[in-house]
């Protein structure tokens, strides 16, 4: 995405949440202002990755219809931080990109209003909801009023609406499959598939197949953009679930305690329950009170057993795969060149924050 087109995409992203902050009308209502007010914060300093996808797709396919792929960006940016708060709600995750998580900033500012602990952290869960709510209604009123003709609004409004359904069922999956054995057999399946609903979806598919319409490409390469974003998305998924981890907190902002602490069921858990380090590792998963040497422990455990690497081949797998599907296309040369970027653009963040440990000896404090 160009300098410009990013610039009017954060300039439509601004006018959407000045928009939203004056919804309540004359009402006096305070706590919109709180919920908008966190959302709006929320939504500030993303990369906007994927606005840009869409934006650059629209483009590379020859679109001309510049103003509407950047309203609709800016709405996908909207619904990305809808869907980040709450599910930050559901994780219970407190930070996000370094900061505190949107319901943990509220229950903060509960706690400092004089709220008991318990108190601050439901107040802070149902705004993660409800900002989350607003957040929704917002994007898709954004898609519904861009400037495009009616017909391909319709259809992105039906594009919008079923990313919506199947993100939501995927989410759901997701939580079940957190409850289940970390050694069932059907895990690492099941794993992949919340990866295509959760992160395929809308932060690949959507942004692809949105930019598509705007330029009223043919349904050959929507299906094409579709393949390759699926296998993007889950190479994506695969790679998050490394830095989850083991990437490095200062660069990804993420815990690297909390997938160990809550014990989640990832592609990376699921193949080292195949391995003979499970016996050890599955007694290190799932302790909220998980330290840095039990911490360390698991980590060098799961790079023995070859679990890392493993799930780093297969990240790197989908994504040449898109590659490919995308180079034996019939795509337009400037469709393909994008989307070398954006496989790139994977590629080169997960090398920076997945820096390969070694095996410390036991010697060095870690658990027999």
């Amino acid at each position: 995405m160009s300098t410009a087109h990013h610039h009017a995409v954060e300039e439509e992203i601004q006018r959407l949440l000045a928009l939203g902050s004056s919804r309540p009308g004359p009402l006096p209502v305070q706590d919109h202002g709180e919920l908008w007010g966190a959302l709006s914060s929320a939504v500030q300093g993303g990369k906007r990755f994927r606005p840009a996808l869409l934006v650059s797709t629209h483009e590379a396919l020859g679109g001309r219809r510049d103003a509407a792929a950047v309203q609709v960006g800016a709405a996908l940016e909207l619904l990305h931080t809808a869907f980040v708060v709450q599910d930050d709600v559901i994780d219970g995750d407190l930070v996000r990109r370094g900061m505190p998580s949107l319901p943990g900033s509220v229950a903060a500012a509960a706690r400092d209003r004089g709220a008991d602990p318990r108190g601050a952290q439901r107040i802070g869960q149902a705004a993660g909801i409800l900002a989350g709510d607003l957040g929704l209604v917002a994007a898709l009123r954004a898609v519904a009023r861009c400037e495009a003709p009616a017909p391909v609004v319709d259809r992105l409004l039906d594009l919008f609406e079923s990313t919506l359904h199947g993100s939501a069922a995927g989410e759901l999956a997701d939580v079940r499959l957190q409850l289940g054995r970390a050694d069932s057999p059907t895990v690492l399946r099941e794993a992949l598939a919340v990866a295509e609903l959760k992160t395929a979806l809308y932060s690949f598919q959507l942004p692809l197949r949105a930019g598509a319409l705007l330029a009223d490409a043919s349904p050959e390469v929507l299906e094409v953009l579709d393949e390759i974003g699926g296998l993007l998305g889950i190479g994506f998924q695969l790679f998050d679930d490394l830095l989850g981890m083991f990437g490095d907190e200062q660069r990804t902002g993420k815990s690297a305690l909390g997938d160990l602490r809550e014990g989640k069921r990832t592609a990376l858990i699921a193949h080292a329950a195949t391995t003979s380090a499970w016996d050890e590792l599955a007694g290190l998963l799932g302790d909220a009170e998980l330290g840095e040497a039990e911490a360390l422990r698991a980590r060098a455990l799961l790079t023995d057993c070859g679990s890392r690497t493993w799930v780093e081949d297969l990240a790197r797998w989908h994504v040449a795969r898109a590659a490919e599907v995308a180079a034996r296309s019939r795509l337009p040369a400037a469709m393909v060149a994008s989307l070398d970027l954006a496989t790139a653009e994977i590629l080169r963040a997960a090398d920076l924050t997945l820096p390969r440990p070694t095996a410390l000896p036991a010697s060095e404090g870690l658990p027999a």
